[in-house]
């Protein structure tokens, strides 16, 4: 995993640079809150799918690109949290179990015919 993991939010802050756009701009074209913008760029807001579907629309970069953005930022933080780590590491591999048999009940023994038993009548 990568050690450098930009928050998504220093992406956008650096696209508003580069585009020489303004958050309360950016925040009205793509139909979100000024505050959500300014939470984004500030790392204290994640994107969601719904974000990343207009910063994908808005800035011409595919919706994956801020999707594994933010959950490659997520993995990396993730990795510094010690309690997390320590829960890790308590943790077994699964192990393959051998499939469980179902007990295959015998089938009863078919009841001989009786000799001179009554015959089946014939359907009219």
């Amino acid at each position: 995993m990568p050690k450098n993991v930009q928050h998504p939010g220093l992406v956008v802050k650096a696209l508003i640079d580069e585009y020489n756009l303004s958050p309360a701009k950016v925040a009205e074209e793509i139909q979100l809150s000024q505050s959500s913008i300014r939470l984004l760029i500030t790392q204290k807001l994640k994107v969601s799918t719904s974000i990343a579907l207009r910063l994908a629309k808005y800035f011409g970069k595919p919706v994956e690109y801020w999707i594994d953005l933010q959950s490659s930022y997520d993995l990396a933080e993730a990795g510094k949290d010690a309690k997390l780590s320590a829960v890790l590491k308590s943790i077994p591999k699964a192990k393959k179990q051998p499939p469980k048999t179902k007990a295959v009940k015998a089938a009863a023994p078919a009841k001989a015919a009786k000799k001179g038993g009554r015959k089946p009548r014939a359907k009219k």
